[in-house]
């Protein structure tokens, strides 16, 4: 599957695009839409070129969820799927409780497990909280299809 406009419209709200690198609450430095592979501290980019970016990561992305998730999903389930990792990345769904009950055939459950992903440094932030929710809400709406 691809990410669909809304899901995509979804991971730019939420990563906002900044074009000068910076260190995330995690302190690893990151560039346009949450980009980290080879950023380093100085680097400028253009619009296009976090736009870039934001497709190639979209693709590692959609190829992660694709591997993991082994029942049918609609669009919103993955959109919602594909936001989550992309923000926490693969293995952080690949080990998650989320992911386990999806599979096991419990997407209702699997969605309450969204917002407990809201944690920067152990303290919850609500910028993630806030994420976490559109998340849940989007993957529900997929439910209701």
């Amino acid at each position: 599957m691809k990410t669909s406009q809304r899901g995509i419209e979804l991971i730019q709200e939420f990563e906002g695009c900044v074009l000068t690198a910076y260190q995330d609450g995690g302190g690893v430095w990151t560039i346009g839409y949450g980009h980290t592979a080879g950023v380093q501290e100085g680097q400028v980019i253009t619009q296009q070129d976090a736009n870039e970016f934001l497709c190639d990561d979209l693709e590692e992305t959609e190829t992660a969820v694709d591997s993991l998730v082994d029942v049918p999903v609609s669009q919103n389930e993955f959109d919602a799927l594909v936001s989550f990792t992309y923000n926490l990345g693969q293995g952080n769904l690949g080990s998650s409780t989320l992911l386990k009950l999806l599979n096991s055939g419990n997407p209702t459950l699997a969605a309450d497990e969204f917002p407990k992903w809201n944690l920067v440094a152990g303290e919850p932030s609500d910028g993630l909280t806030r994420r976490r929710e559109a998340e849940r809400s989007l993957f529900l709406e997929g439910l209701e299809l």
